[in-house]
Parts: C-alpha cells; sequence; structure tokens
C-alpha cells in the first residue's frame, strides 16, 4: 500500500524520461504547484473536495504545458544539457510560487470520499491506500493500450525514437510533445490528488518528494518499462516499510537510497528496462 503512490509517480516518470527521452527535473514541482491552487480555492473559498480534485487536474496540465514550451519546445532536441537545466531552473520557479501562494508550512487537504479500513485475516487495510493500487495498474495498462495499440503511440514513439525520420513520415513532432506533456500531467495530477487526499495534508517539500521518489521507482523498474514502474514503486514501499519497522524512521530513505544502488549494481537498466530496451532496439533495427 505505501508501494502504490510510488507507483503512480513512477508511470509518469516513465513517460516523461522513459518513452518520451525528456530530462524533465521540474515533473514534481509540476504537481505539487498544481495541487497548491486547488488547495488555495479550499481554504480562502472552502470550495468541495471535487472542485479541488478538477482543479488540482487542470492546474497540473497548464504548468506542464508551461513547462513544455519554455524548457523543450524552444531548445533543440539535441541540447539534452541545456533543456535539462532550464527545467531544474523552472523547478525551483514553481516551488517559490507554490510557497507565495500559500506561506504556511502544512494546509489540510480536502478528501475526495470518505473510507475507512478492513481488515483481511490477520492484515489490516487503508481502503485509501487499496484504491492507489488499483488505481496504479489501471492506469499501466490504459497506458500501455495508448502507446502499443493505438496511432498516437506509434507517433510518440516515433518521434522519441527518430524526429527527423518521423518528419519524413508527415508526423507533427511539436504536436506530439505538446500532447505527451498535457498526458503527464494529467497522469501526475491523477497521482498528486489521490496522495494527498490519502495523507490529507500539502507541505513546501512535496515537489522534492514526489521527484525523488518517482525516479527511484522508475530506475527500479526500468526506464521505458509500464509494468517496471509499478513494480519498482511496490518494491519501494515494501522495503522503506520494513526498514521503518525494524531500524526506525531515520533509516526510510537510507534504505530506499541503498536498493537503488544493489539494483543498479546488479542490474544497470533496472529490473524490466534491460528487456524493453534490447526488444525496442531490435524492432528498430528491423526497421
Amino acid at each position: 500500500m505505501f508501494g502504490s503512490s510510488y507507483a503512480l509517480l513512477a508511470i509518469g516518470f516513465t513517460i516523461i524520461f522513459g518513452v518520451m527521452r525528456r530530462i524533465n527535473l521540474s515533473y514534481g514541482a509540476t504537481i505539487m504547484l498544481g495541487a497548491y491552487v486547488g488547495t488555495w480555492l479550499h481554504v480562502n473559498f472552502q470550495v468541495s473536495a471535487f472542485i479541488v480534485a478538477l482543479t488540482t487536474l487542470a492546474s497540473t496540465v497548464i504548468v506542464g504545458i508551461y513547462v513544455e514550451r519554455l524548457c523543450f519546445r524552444s531548445i533543440r532536441r539535441s541540447a539534452v544539457l541545456a533543456s535539462m537545466v532550464s527545467s531544474f531552473v523552472i523547478w525551483m520557479q514553481l516551488e517559490e510560487a507554490a510557497v507565495h501562494l500559500l506561506p504556511e508550512r502544512t494546509y489540510a487537504f480536502p478528501s475526495l470520499f470518505i473510507a475507512g479500513s478492513y481488515e483481511i485475516g490477520p492484515f489490516l487495510f487503508r481502503a485509501e491506500q487499496t484504491s492507489m493500487l488499483v488505481l496504479a495498474a489501471l492506469m499501466g495498462i490504459a497506458l500501455h493500450l495508448l502507446l502499443y495499440r493505438t496511432r498516437f503511440g506509434l507517433a510518440l514513439r516515433a518521434v522519441s525514437e527518430s524526429p527527423s525520420a518521423s518528419a519524413y513520415m508527415g508526423i507533427n513532432a511539436a504536436w506530439i510533445s505538446l500532447s505527451a506533456f498535457v498526458l503527464v500531467s494529467v497522469i501526475g495530477g491523477v497521482a498528486g490528488y489521490a496522495i494527498l487526499a490519502t495523507d490529507e495534508q500539502i507541505t513546501p517539500y512535496f515537489g522534492l518528494w514526489a521527484t525523488f521518489k518517482g525516479l527511484i521507482a522508475m530506475m527500479l523498474g526500468g526506464m521505458g518499462s509500464l509494468p517496471g514502474a509499478i513494480l519498482g514503486g511496490l518494491l519501494l514501499g515494501i522495503v522503506e516499510a520494513h526498514s521503518l519497522w525494524y531500524l526506525g524512521n531515520e533509516y526510510k530513505d537510507l534504505s530506499a537510497y541503498l536498493l537503488l544502488f544493489v539494483i543498479l549494481i546488479l542490474r544497470p537498466g533496472g529490473l524490466m528496462g534491460k528487456n524493453i530496451l534490447s526488444r525496442e532496439g531490435l524492432a528498430f533495427r528491423r526497421v
């Protein structure tokens, strides 16, 4: 259940880093600012949780388009370092905007529905975290179908693999890039709201937390693998939960970094990423 929140974040990072092959360090801050806008409405106008959810989603999409236009549309695709640095600067900008919007340290975040807990044998489950696990699985299946069973998915993978060849085929790379950023922003908005509604609070550190946890879960599962993103998130949650129980809270993050270190030594491509990359490379050589 802990890992389900990491899996939701890792799915978005997998689309950005593994499929689109863009180094967007501001993704976590994009989610945070979208959630802050929804929280601002809730704090100042006492709107319903449903309006907060819609506002969070819409604001995340708008901020995602802003990042795409500023960091990736205006910078050549070959200038990877320039786009990465600019996305890092935008990360700082978005966090500063969120802090100015709501300057206090912690704010309550409304949950969309009230759900309790239930027991199965000796195990206790929180309904919110269980629903996040189901949401991560459904989202992974839907995105897999979108990427590998639709013309949009084919165009996105073609632009990612070879922008020049896709241009000769008549694919509008600028439109595909914008659509992909809208897609990952929707994923981020859904993930951010689900996580914050479960925690029922938001802090200025949420963007940094989402970036670290999402990247670690993605690298554990393997870049470009949606099942790997879910597996990496679940594995990270299991290790952190056991570290918290046996070693204490101060070792929880250390155990995550140690797990990533071990996995990258044993399987540098992640648990499932190496197979994905080799299969896509073989398909590209055939074409």
